[in-house]
């Protein structure tokens, strides 16, 4: 938001809705890269490949003419590595392992350290006058290569989680030599893809400006097949004649009687259970959306206020204003392994909640910080400014709302959806999320022109929602069958 208003001179109502746009296609592409892992490439190969042009994407960001296309391999990128990172914490555990949730709240650490020096580096180097945007987002792509690097050294840490779906049981647990093979060229596809994907949509919108963004959809979604194909006949399977372990390509023995079992499995239709199990995760992912429309502020309008209505001073020295964003993962750093170790107490008394239960206190802290937003704003009516800390006890709130939804609700999908679509659901899950995001970036434009606060709107979506949620979680419960 700060790069397109204060650099690209964009006005704030369609700075909102890029920033929407961009949000929201990033939580949706999962979709694609959740299915392409689950049916071709594994876990491991979809990571490497979305961390790839997640990189290209951030270099691409530093030149100003290449904004498109660089929004466009993230969100990508992002479709390959958001889903697939996921279920890999839920495949290091057995099925109703206790510290599945407790995993998943470390693993949500991990995550929010590096979102916690992100705005302190990059955003620091965007807003100096010295460096500029240039080398901030410079910066995350150097930043992502060393993901990359990291996760590829320590990838024996993780056994044998995470490879193809066609890898034989007794084949060695590693990637071979033809799975790097298949991890460029996707990345060189992939980034090809998103070329093409840009390069009619300005053409096609003018030709027909009231319906040329439905063509565009129809368009992209051509692209998302092609990349679907294409994976498919680079990944399949060969026979053990045309393969040998010189080649680099691990040899595929005749089918054992393990392989025909799971190939039956995979058959067979889902049971009673399995299809409510499913319906508890849509019913859930339904609430997330308005619990994400309204955390999402946090990169909009929480932004835009804090630029324009608080008084950006700590210990008498100023700061930049991107700082707030690093609030939120500090905040969750220091409270996940207390929220950890909380679950686990908490699951061995009588006082244990439900994941549903943990996840409406979590729209009702979202919508508690909402009531602390409308009093500050209230408060910089007129062009006061508010101190840092109104907006710093927003973010608090806020993030005892995400500790109690995001990282259970991920643990609640790994353990509700059947193996042969763990990804694919994890993908339902984020697709909900992008919905989220595109009507947290239109929100303040849809609004407006009426009558409606955005924060009593705001306040209403979480709260009253948290409390139904809360009181369906007994019916939740039982449609988990014991895996809730």
């Amino acid at each position: 938001m700060l790069y397109l208003m204060k650099h690209l001179d964009y006005s704030e109502n369609d700075a909102y809705a890029l920033y929407g746009t961009y949000t929201g296609l990033v939580y949706l592409t999962p979709l694609l890269g959740g299915y392409l892992a689950d049916r071709f490439l594994g876990q491991r190969k979809a990571i490497l490949i979305g961390g790839s042009l997640m990189a290209l994407g951030h270099f691409a960001m530093a030149i100003e003419s290449l904004l498109t296309l660089a929004l466009g391999l993230i969100i990508l990128g992002n479709g390959f590595f958001k889903p697939n990172i996921s279920t890999m914490v839920g495949q290091l555990y057995p099925q109703n392992d206790p510290r599945r949730d407790g995993a998943y709240t470390i693993f949500y650490m991990g995550i929010n350290l590096g979102a916690f020096f992100a705005p302190l580096v990059c955003g620091s180097l965007g807003e100096s006058e010295r460096f500029g945007w240039h080398y901030g987002f410079a910066a995350a792509g150097i930043g992502m290569i060393l993901g990359l690097i990291t996760f590829t050294v320590k990838q024996r840490a993780l056994g044998t989680t995470g490879y193809p779906p066609n890898r034989s049981e007794s084949a060695e647990h590693r990637l071979f030599a033809i799975d790097w093979v298949h991890i460029v060229l996707l990345t060189l596809v992939g980034a090809g893809l998103v070329y093409l994907a840009i390069l009619p949509a300005k053409a096609i919108e003018q030709w027909s400006p009231t319906r040329g963004w439905w063509f565009v959809l129809g368009y992209w979604i051509l692209l998302a097949f092609a990349m679907i194909g294409i994976t498919g006949l680079l990944t399949r399977q060969r026979t053990p004649a045309s393969t040998g372990g010189a080649s680099g390509i691990p040899e595929r023995p005749f089918q054992s009687s393990e392989t025909l079992v799971e190939a039956n499995r995979i058959k067979e239709p889902f049971t009673s259970a399995d299809v409510q199990r499913l319906i508890v995760i849509v019913i859930v992912a339904l609430f997330s959306i308005l619990f994400w429309m309204g955390f999402e502020q946090a990169g909009g309008t929480f932004t835009s206020f804090a630029d324009q209505k608080t008084s950006r001073v700590i210990f008498g020295k100023p700061f930049p204003t991107s700082w707030y964003q690093s609030i939120n993962p500090l905040l969750i750093f220091i409270l996940a392994p207390l929220f950890s170790i909380l679950w686990t107490t908490l699951d061995r008394t009588k006082l244990a909640l439900g994941a549903t239960a943990k996840m409406g206190f979590g729209l009702i802290f979202l919508g508690l910080g909402f009531v602390v937003m409308s009093r500050a704003d209230h408060r910089a009516a007129g062009g006061s400014l508010v101190g840092p800390q109104w907006l710093a006890f927003v973010y608090a709130l806020n993030t005892l709302g995400e500790l109690c939804l995001s990282p259970i609700g991920l643990s609640l999908v790994n353990k509700l959806a059947p193996a042969r679509i763990a990804s694919l659901m994890m993908a339902v899950w984020f697709m909900c999320t992008a919905l989220a995001n595109f009507f947290a970036g239109m929100l303040h434009q849809w609004l407006e022109h009426s009558n409606i606060d955005l924060w009593t709107f705001l306040i209403g979506t979480s709260i009253i929602p948290g409390i139904i949620l809360l009181a369906l979680t007994p019916v939740l419960k039982r449609m988990g069958h014991g895996r809730i």
